[in-house]
C-alpha cells in the first residue's frame, strides 16, 4: 500500500474552508501572565469535562504555561482583533496592555472575552508538529456578542442576520474580514 503525501499549502488552503472561533490560551510561569493565541481548540467531554486545544512544539509560551499545571481558554469578541495579533507575535510582554484578572487556578482571564474556560492539565499528547492539550473543566464564565472568528486565512465575525436564520452562503455570514497574520 502506498501513502501519499498531501502538499502543505494544498493541506493548509482546504482545511481554511472550516471556520473556527480563536482563542487566547493563557497561563502563569513564576507568577507571570503568559498567553498565546490559537484556533485549533474545541470540546471533548461533557462527562467529565474536557476541552483539548492544539498547540506548536515550538511555542515558548505554552512550555511556560504547561509548568503551572493550569491554562485558561479565553474565547475572543468579534471587536478583539487587536488582542488576537499580539498573543499570535512570538516574544515581547503580551500582557503589557491588556486588562486581565486571574482566576480559580491563577489562569488569566481576559477582559471583555466572550466566554472564558479555567483548566487544569489532565493530559499531553504528540500529534506531529503540535501537541494535542486536554484539560479538564474547573470552571467558566460567558459574556455576550459576537465571537471572532478565522475563515480561509482571514478574521471575521459573524453576519448580523446569521442569528436570525437567514439563508445565505457562508461567505455571506462571515463578514469584515481582515487579512490574516500570516
Amino acid at each position: 500500500m502506498t501513502l501519499m503525501t498531501v502538499p502543505a499549502e494544498k493541506f493548509r488552503a482546504t482545511l481554511g474552508h472550516f471556520a473556527s472561533g480563536v482563542v487566547v490560551v493563557t497561563g502563569l510561569h513564576d507568577g507571570a501572565p503568559r498567553g498565546l493565541a490559537c484556533q485549533s481548540f474545541f470540546s471533548l467531554s461533557l462527562d467529565p469535562p474536557l476541552v483539548a486545544v492544539a498547540v506548536a512544539h515550538s511555542s515558548t509560551s505554552w512550555a511556560d504555561i504547561q509548568s503551572s499545571g493550569a491554562f485558561g481558554i479565553n474565547v475572543l469578541h468579534s471587536d478583539q482583533f487587536d488582542v488576537c495579533q499580539t498573543f499570535g507575535r512570538s516574544g515581547g510582554d503580551k500582557f503589557a496592555e491588556i486588562e486581565w484578572v486571574g482566576r480559580h487556578t491563577g489562569s488569566p482571564r481576559i477582559d471583555g472575552s466572550l466566554a472564558w474556560i479555567d483548566c487544569t492539565i489532565q493530559d499531553v499528547h504528540q500529534a506531529g508538529d503540535h501537541l494535542l492539550v486536554v484539560g479538564r473543566v474547573e470552571e467558566v464564565q460567558v459574556g455576550s456578542g459576537a465571537p471572532l472568528l478565522f475563515y480561509r486565512g482571514r478574521f471575521g465575525e459573524l453576519h448580523k442576520h446569521a442569528a436570525h436564520g437567514a439563508e445565505t452562503n457562508l461567505d455571506n455570514l462571515i463578514s469584515g474580514l481582515r487579512q490574516g497574520w500570516g
